[in-house]
């Protein structure tokens, strides 16, 4: 064992002794300021937002083929997302996604490993005002209203349906990873999800309330009306739920032998 090793040893034991609350395995780290883990989420969630809506705004202006412009719209999603999660996953856990935190809150309120009450306060509004400004990030490189309502109205209840299949298959996918020690494949892993599920779930996969909020003050391609956004955080909430009774099913821990 090195010098080196030997002190982040020692810091994590020190850490460990004095009952500092442990992250799910491979996501928050020890010790890395709730500062600077807001400062992640608000950076990623950001960096989310301006992607989708960036790369929607790009389909539309080089193309009047829908299908052309939801292709462009998921690969851009599916490589700026498995960069972001791969990038700032050793800071924050990269949840960039409001479900995705309280889900996490809840596994460890239940025992297991996850963010606090606390935590939850801070990365959650973190997560919104980063979306927002994804969308006024994307709209000013494209020379756009920066801030204008969306007429996209996404209300029907078959978009509802898919919303919660969405997010039901997104927190079963990254807390299954957890639960089999695979977090270390969560970038590749979350953004193919994704990008699969913009193509075989009707409301195109939102699978996150921050994102959906953001959406609202676009009115492009990838927007959402206001009058919509009810609806689908509730159905992305509903779904979070029911992909951690799935995580709960599917994934039971291991009991020792009598």
């Amino acid at each position: 064992m090195t010098a080196t090793e030997a002190a982040e040893h020692d810091r994590t034991g020190e850490a460990a002794t004095a009952g500092e609350p442990q992250p799910a395995p491979g996501a928050t780290p020890p010790r890395t300021p709730l500062t600077s883990r807001a400062a992640a989420e608000l950076t990623g969630t950001a960096l989310l937002v301006a992607i989708v809506i960036g790369s929607g705004i790009q389909a539309t202006e080089l193309t009047q083929d829908v299908g052309i412009q939801l292709l462009a719209n998921s690969i851009a999603t599916v490589f700026g997302l498995g960069i972001l999660i791969l990038l700032l996953g050793p800071v924050s856990g990269a949840h960039l996604n409001p479900v995705v935190t309280l889900a996490e809150w809840w596994t460890a309120r239940r025992g297991g490993d996850g963010v606090t009450a606390r935590e939850v306060a801070v990365y959650v509004p973190a997560q919104i005002v980063g979306a927002i400004a994804g969308v006024v990030l994307a709209d000013a490189m494209f020379g756009k209203p920066l801030m204008e309502w969306s007429t996209h109205d996404r209300s029907a209840g078959h978009l509802l349906l898919g919303e919660v299949v969405a997010t039901a298959g997104l927190i079963l996918l990254i807390f299954g990873l957890a639960r089999t020690n695979q977090l270390r494949f969560a970038p590749m892993a979350v953004a193919s999800y994704i990008g699969a599920a913009y193509w075989f779930t009707s409301s195109t996969s939102f699978a996150n309330p921050a994102v959906t909020i953001g959406r609202t003050f676009s009115d492009t391609f990838a927007g959402i009306a206001p009058g919509s956004l009810p609806g689908f955080i509730g159905a992305q909430l509903v779904g979070g739920i029911v992909g951690l009774a799935l995580v709960a099913l599917i994934f039971v821990r291991g009991r020792p032998a009598d």
